[in-house]
């Protein structure tokens, strides 16, 4: 009996060795897929269509671009949980890559909800929820797994945690007093970057309008209304609703609070009837961050001349996108003819750059390589005057005159 007990031991030894050298290996595979697999998604949706020898930028180009102050209305850079003070070989931006394109201002959006099966047609806002597995894939905090206006805000901190640690780098802009420091810095020589933070859609304040004293708080200065699909403020452009929803009463209250502390009222992805209602209400400003002209490019992603055109009428900017879907084509050209036709529509004063950088779209070049985008410009016929306000200088007149003066 006591060889057949030591044998039953023996036998249990090493299947409890076998089962804890299998953990092990699920565990170290468990570990390498939540490093790798965001990496691997975000390099699959965020594409740049640049040749491997880059586009030719003559010296021309390359001085103007040098002599341009410039900002950009929209990156999701935020959503892919990487170091932004590193640089790294996917997606389109990161600190050393937006210095080295002589980026002064970039809005950086937190996105905190996206459809599953998402498109420019329709979609459900009870539907699958995108965001929610990579959050938890990308091992974010937990408190932000189910709750929106803590995505939001995780994604705040973690634009503020860059800026403490690389002061001479970024530095988060919420008042005019901070713009205009930064543009003093930067006239002086220093190569520092101005990130604002806005969020994508109006959801993250969960239906509770005193969560727009806490996203304020935060540093949010701009915020859509809605996104990929309709919510508690009204429309979007692409929800179950259509162009026939406008803001809801929450909305109103929305957007009129927003004004008063001098956050910047964004329409992008809002139904035509929404945008009209906020055309409606006094000291809006709207900005149209990331965009194409449907007279250049008639794709259900952008909206009617008529309602950009009464957007700039109304003192707002509309941001030009970079990607394919709303300029009809894959290169810097094809995003400079998107500006010519928008300058057509609104006039150079209200015209400016809304890439769209990190949003899961495709673009013809990165950060670092934004004077590809001079040359086209210049190529195109516009004068240095012209490319000087739409590369940033209409933008940052805009900041000046809306941001909160302390």
């Amino acid at each position: 009996m006591r060889g057949a007990e030591g044998g039953f031991l023996a036998r249990r030894n090493v299947v409890r060795r076998i089962v804890v050298g299998l953990a092990a290996v699920g565990a170290v595979a468990l570990a390498a897929f939540l490093v790798l697999a965001p990496a691997y998604v975000e390099r699959g949706m965020n594409p740049v269509t640049m040749p491997a020898e880059g586009w030719p930028v003559g010296a021309e180009a390359r001085a103007l671009h040098e002599r341009l102050v410039i900002g950009d209305w929209h990156s999701d850079a935020l959503l892919w949980d990487r170091d932004l003070l590193h640089r790294v070989d996917r997606g389109h931006t990161d600190i050393p890559r937006l210095l080295e394109g002589n980026m002064a201002v970039q809005v950086f959006t937190t996105v905190t909800k996206s459809p599953r099966g998402q498109n420019y047609d329709r979609n459900s806002a009870a539907g699958g929820d995108n965001i929610t597995p990579l959050f938890i894939g990308q091992l974010r905090p937990p408190r932000a797994w189910f709750s929106l206006r803590e995505r939001a805000l995780v994604q705040a901190e973690a634009l503020q945690r860059a800026s403490d640690r690389a002061p001479d780098r970024l530095t988060v802009i919420r008042t005019r007093g901070d713009l205009q420091a930064l543009l003093e810095r930067r006239a002086g020589g220093e190569r520092v970057l101005g990130g604002i933070l806005g969020s994508e859609g109006g959801h993250p304040l969960e239906g509770d309008l005193a969560n727009l004293d806490v996203l304020h708080d935060a540093g949010f200065r701009l915020m859509g209304l809605t996104h990929f699909f309709d919510n508690e403020l009204g429309g979007s452009l692409h929800g179950e609703g259509g162009s026939g929803d406008g803001l809801s009463d929450f909305g109103r209250q929305v957007v009129q609070g927003m004004v008063a502390r001098g956050m910047i009222v964004d329409v992008t992805h809002a139904a035509p009837r929404m945008v009209e209602d906020v055309l409606a209400l006094p000291g809006t400003l709207p900005v149209l961050s990331h965009t194409g002209i449907a007279s250049h490019c008639p794709s259900p992603r952008n909206l009617s001349d008529d309602l950009v055109a009464r957007i700039a009428e109304a003192g707002g900017i509309i941001g030009i996108g970079f990607w394919s879907d709303v300029v009809c084509g894959t290169t810097p050209a094809d995003v400079a003819g998107a500006i010519v036709a928008a300058i057509g529509v609104a006039g150079e004063d209200h015209v400016s750059l809304g890439s769209d950088w990190d949003g899961s779209v495709d673009v013809p070049f990165d950060a670092a390589h934004l004077p590809a985008l001079t040359q086209a410009l210049l190529d195109a016929g516009l004068v240095e005057a012209q490319i000087a306000k739409v590369m940033g200088g209409n933008m940052m007149r805009y900041l000046a005159e809306t941001l909160p003066a302390d």
